[in-house]
């Protein structure tokens, strides 16, 4: 390898790391619309919203399946690795849970959509059940033990059936615009709390 080699190598790291801060930005833009418009929402708004031509889009997914999958499993490792920030930043377990549930409800809002696009791939689907239930799962569970370790909910609730009730409460928000399932949600997370002793 010359000098010019390495120099070559040392220009294209950073273009990589731009490259796939560009790719995370346009994804959170597609998750943030999805949310508020559903996966059906023109690629022009979530361009907009990116700050790219809506080529940028088509380059990197060129159907909207490609990008609802993308961002099904960008929203996947978001929800992952929020988990232990939360825990080491909010102010208690409880709270962290309650913020890392308010991350897995935009989660659910936007998956509702995933299913009507790959209806012709079931397996395609199945695959990213799977890999949602294994990111997901071991995060919740930790936060939970982590309030329960801390005396603010009771013990006994475990993470998968926590988060199959939390998605029930989402389902009907897609047919009816004065449902909230946050409200709901929240209503069930004040459930698992411990009585404060007076």
């Amino acid at each position: 390898m010359n000098d010019s080699d390495r120099g070559a190598g040392h220009a294209a790291r950073p273009k990589r790391a731009d490259a796939r801060r560009n790719k995370e930005t346009l994804l959170d833009a597609a998750a943030a619309i999805f949310v508020t418009s559903g996966v059906e929402a023109p690629i022009r708004d979530i361009a907009a919203k990116a700050g790219v031509g809506t080529a940028t889009i088509y380059r990197h997914f060129p159907t909207r399946a490609d990008l609802i999958i993308a961002v099904y499993r960008h929203q996947i490792e978001t929800c992952a690795e929020a988990g232990p920030a939360l825990l080491t930043n909010a102010d208690s377990p409880f709270a962290a849970l309650r913020q890392w549930v308010d991350l897995f409800v935009d989660f659910l809002v936007t998956k509702h959509g995933l299913a009507n696009a790959l209806q012709s791939d079931s397996s395609g689907f199945d695959a990213l059940h799977a890999y949602f239930l294994d990111r997901l799962v071991p995060v919740c569970a930790q936060l939970l033990d982590a309030a329960v370790n801390a005396g603010e909910i009771r013990p006994g609730t475990h993470a998968y059936e926590l988060m199959r009730g939390i998605g029930n409460l989402c389902i009907g928000r897609d047919s009816d615009p004065r449902y909230d399932p946050r409200r709901l949600v929240d209503l069930l997370l004040q459930g698992l709390q411990r009585p404060q002793s007076s």
